[in-house]
């Protein structure tokens, strides 16, 4: 899959100007070695990721946070009654964020996908619910993930997820510039609402669902060092 695929797109119908543009270009490389720094820390292939060419916001439906950027996600898409995760990078990440920032972002999106797989390869998973709340729904996001260091053996890479995302994502000087350089210059947004940000599937459709065997045995892997490592904070 060509990655930057929707950004050429947007740039040849004039939606992207060429100076942006040239620069997510140029700096998509952080993007392919953050993928290929944790492929080779967790010991399994990334999923499908592309570059989509806007801002991607959320509004909290009871209006405590005016707006919320995400600078990635996670998505389950079900097609032709196939399942696929698929990691959607905002432009606005690639164009101005730390390299640190940028890996640190992929990492934690990578934990996600693997806490997904492993609550379809158990049933555990008939829908991924997102709270409309974003504070709760930061509460959840740091709370249902795989501990980082059980997955990870890089710990530069570690460190970077540390500082990013103590108690849910806050990088300022990223949010800054993606409002003053995009938002502000009015260059595309996506508005997603958290209530909308729902994917149900059906315990026939899970039933379907084929895995890659290598992901669930790194998974269990993970499982093993997560338990060693709660034990060890125990006593």
């Amino acid at each position: 899959m060509d990655q930057l695929v929707k950004v050429r797109e947007s740039y040849q119908n004039g939606t992207l100007p060429k100076e942006i543009f040239d620069t997510i270009s140029d700096r998509f490389e952080l993007v392919v070695s953050g993928i290929e720094r944790i492929e080779k820390a967790s010991g399994a292939k990334y999923p499908i990721s592309y570059v989509e060419p806007s801002a991607i916001l959320t509004n909290s439906s009871d209006m405590s946070f005016q707006f919320g950027i995400l600078f990635a996600r996670t998505i389950p898409v079900v097609f032709e009654e196939k399942f696929q995760v698929v990691i959607q990078i905002s432009a606005p990440l690639v164009a101005f964020g730390l390299k640190g920032t940028i890996h640190a972002i992929l990492a934690h999106e990578f934990l996600h996908y693997i806490e997904l797989i492993r609550k379809i390869s158990k049933m555990e998973l008939l829908s991924d619910e997102i709270s409309s709340n974003l504070f709760e729904s930061t509460y959840a996001d740091n709370t249902r993930l795989f501990e980082p260091r059980a997955v990870f053996s890089d710990q530069t890479l570690l460190t970077h997820i540390t500082k990013k995302f103590p108690t849910g994502f806050k990088d300022y000087k990223l949010e800054d510039k993606t409002e003053k350089n995009w938002i502000a210059k009015q260059l595309p947004i996506t508005n997603v609402s958290l209530d909308a940000n729902t994917v149900k599937i059906s315990a026939e459709l899970l039933s379907k669902v084929t895995l890659d065997p290598h992901l669930l045995q790194k998974i269990s892997e993970y499982e093993s060092r997560e338990s060693k490592l709660r034990k060890k904070k125990l006593y």
